[in-house]
C-alpha cells in the first residue's frame, strides 16, 4: 500500500459495524479503503521483505470482502489458502484468524503437543522471510541476559514450510497476543488510555526500543498498529468452545469470481475475517497493559545493512528520510517515529494529521507543530512558498496549531471532556522536555534511548507506573 493512503487512511475515524455469528462489535475504518490489518494479533507480522507484491494483480477478480486479505493474491507466489480445521506440522490446527499483511496472514492455532494457543504465520511463497534472522537476534541478547525487555519482543517457536499450489510457504511459530494499540483505540469512541496505563505504556515501548537498539538492530517500523498487547497466561485455559462464545466463531464468506467462472486451484473457497480480542482504550487496566513490540519486517542491522527509505506510514515517517534521501536511516530514525508513537499513547490524536496527505503536507504539519527546517532543508522545500513567509510564518492557511495547541485539543481537552484526569502542570512541562528534542529535525541531535529512559517523565511518572505491573506476571 502506498505511503499516500496509509496517511490518509490513518486519518480517518472509525465507525462501527457489527460483525456476524455473535461476534462483538468490530470497527474499521471506510469499506474496501482501510489498511491491510497486519497480522495485529501475532508477534510477528507481514514483513516488506521482497518487491514481490509490487507485481501483484490489482485488477479486481473476486468480489471484495471487508475485512479480508486481496484475494487477487491467491496465485503462484503469493498467499497459501488456509481453512479453519487445517492441520500444520502434524500439531498445530487452525481454529481462527489473526489477520493477515502484503506479505502473510496469520492464524490462530491449537498447538495439540504442549495444549496451548500458538499464533501461525504463513508467509507468500515469493517472500525472503529476513525477519526470522533479526527475531533470531534479539532472541540472543548481548547484554544483559535477564533484561526485562527481552519480553517484550517476538520469539519463534517453530518454523516448517508448507508446499501449496502457490509455492513453498515458509511459516513461523510465535505466541499469540492479542489487539494492537491502534485498534483498541479504533475501539473507542474517545480514543484516549488512562493515565496510568500511558504511562507505563510508553515506559515499556521505550524499554522495548532500546533493547532493540542494544542488539545493533533498527526496527524501521515503530507506529501503534506495530504494538500488541500480551495475551494473558490464562489464555491458554479457554476451551474451543468458550473462545466461540467470547469472541465469535469464524466468519466464512464465499469467494466469488467476478466472472461468474469456478475458482482456480489456490484460492481460497472462503474469505475468513479476524477475530477481535481487544477492548476499547479506555477500558484497559493498568494490569493488562503489558506490551509486544512487533513486525520486524523493516528491520535491519546497523553494522551489516544500510537502508534509505522509510517505509512507515508517511504521517510518522521520519523528515531525513524526504531532505537526506543519499544518507542512511539510523537509530536516529527510529527515535523520531518512538515520539510520534508515544504522543498518540498519551493524546487522543497523533501530533501530525492529514486526510490523503502528500509529503509536503506532512511537512506544513512538521513546520507547525514544532518550527522553520533547517536552512538547507528550508532552502530545498520549494514548495514552502505556498504555504509561508521565508521567516517561517504561516500564510492563507486556517487553522494554524502549535505545539502548545496540539497538546491542548489533542491531549489535555478531550481528557477534560470526558470526565478523566488530566496530566498537571510540571508533568506536561516534563513530558515536553523528553520529547522535543526525540522531534528534532535533524537527526544527529535526538537522544538515544538511554538517554530517554533518564529524563524527568521515564524517572518521575512512566517507569514507577510499569513498575508496577512489571512483577506480576
Amino acid at each position: 500500500m502506498s505511503k499516500l493512503l496509509s496517511s490518509a487512511i490513518q486519518s480517518l475515524r472509525p465507525y462501527h459495524i457489527r460483525s456476524q455469528v455473535g461476534s462483538p462489535v468490530r470497527k474499521v475504518r471506510m469499506p474496501l479503503l482501510h489498511r491491510n490489518r497486519p497480522c495485529c494479533a501475532f508477534t510477528m507480522t507481514a514483513s516488506n521483505l521482497t518487491e514481490a507484491s509490487d507485481s501483484f494483480n490489482t485488477r479486481l477478480i473476486y468480489e471484495p470482502l471487508e475485512g479480508v486479505e486481496s484475494l487477487e493474491n491467491y496465485r503462484p507466489g503469493g498467499y497459501h489458502p488456509v481453512q479453519i480445521g487445517d492441520h500444520f506440522h502434524d500439531r498445530y490446527r487452525v481454529v481462527h484468524k489473526l489477520g493477515y499483511g502484503s506479505y502473510s496472514t496469520a492464524w490462530l492455532a491449537r498447538d495439540e503437543q504442549s495444549n496451548k494457543y500458538v499464533a501461525v504465520k504463513v508467509c507468500i511463497a515469493d517472500s525472503n522471510p529476513k525477519e526470522v534472522d533479526i527475531i533470531s537476534t534479539l532472541a540472543r541478547p548481548r547484554s544483559p541476559a535477564n533484561n526485562p525487555a527481552k519480553s517484550m519482543v517476538p520469539s519463534i517457536l517453530d518454523r516448517f514450510t508448507i508446499h501449496g499450489r502457490n509455492g513453498n510457504h515458509a511459516c513461523y511459530v510465535s505466541a499469540p497476543a492479542k489487539a494492537s494499540l491502534s485498534m483498541v483505540k479504533d475501539e473507542s469512541s474517545i480514543r484516549l488510555f488512562q493515565l496510568d496505563v500511558a504511562r507505563a505504556l510508553a515506559a515499556q515501548l521505550v524499554l522495548a526500543v532500546d533493547y532493540v537498539h542494544a542488539q545493533g538492530i533498527v526496527h524501521g517500523d515503530l507506529h501503534l498498529g506495530n504494538i500488541l498487547f500480551k495475551a494473558p497466561p490464562s489464555f491458554d485455559q479457554i476451551t474451543l468452545e468458550q473462545l466461540y462464545e467470547k469472541y465469535g466463531a469464524p466468519e466464512l464468506d464465499p469467494v466469488v469470481h467476478m466472472d461468474g467462472n469456478p475458482l482456480p486451484p489456490g484460492v481460497p473457497s472462503h474469505g475468513i475475517a479476524s477475530i477481535w480480542q481487544g477492548e476499547a482504550s479506555e477500558e484497559i487496566t493498568l494490569a493488562e497493559a503489558r506490551i509486544l513490540l512487533s513486525d520486524f519486517g523493516e528491520a535491519f542491522s546497523y553494522s551489516e545493512e544500510l537502508k534509505y527509505e522509510s517505509r512507515t506510514p508517511m504521517v510518522v515517517s521520519p523528515p531525513e528520510a524526504r531532505f537526506e534521501p543519499k544518507k542512511p536511516l539510523s537509530f536516529s530514525s527510529d527515535i523520531w517515529t518512538l515520539a510520534c508513537a508515544i504522543w498518540s499513547i498519551i493524546a487522543e490524536r497523533p501530533l501530525f494529521e492529514g486526510f490523503l496527505a502528500t509529503e509536503d503536507d506532512i511537512t506544513c504539519e512538521h513546520v507547525d507543530a514544532l518550527g522553520v527546517l533547517p536552512p538547507e532543508w528550508w532552502r530545498k522545500w520549494e514548495a514552502r512558498r505556498q504555504f509561508f513567509t521565508e521567516d517561517g510564518k504561516p500564510m492563507n492557511r486556517d487553522p494554524f496549531r502549535s505545539w502548545d495547541d496540539r497538546f491542548e485539543d489533542s491531549v489535555q481537552e478531550p481528557r477534560r471532556d470526558n470526565g478523566m484526569p488530566l496530566f498537571d502542570a510540571r508533568e506536561r512541562d516534563a513530558i515536553f522536555d523528553m520529547l522535543r528534542p526525540m522531534f528534532s529535525f535533524r537527526p544527529e541531535n535526538r537522544p538515544t534511548t538511554q538517554q530517554i529512559l533518564k529524563s524527568e517523565w521515564m524517572i518521575r511518572w512512566a517507569l514507577p507506573e510499569y513498575g508496577k505491573i512489571k512483577n506480576d506476571v
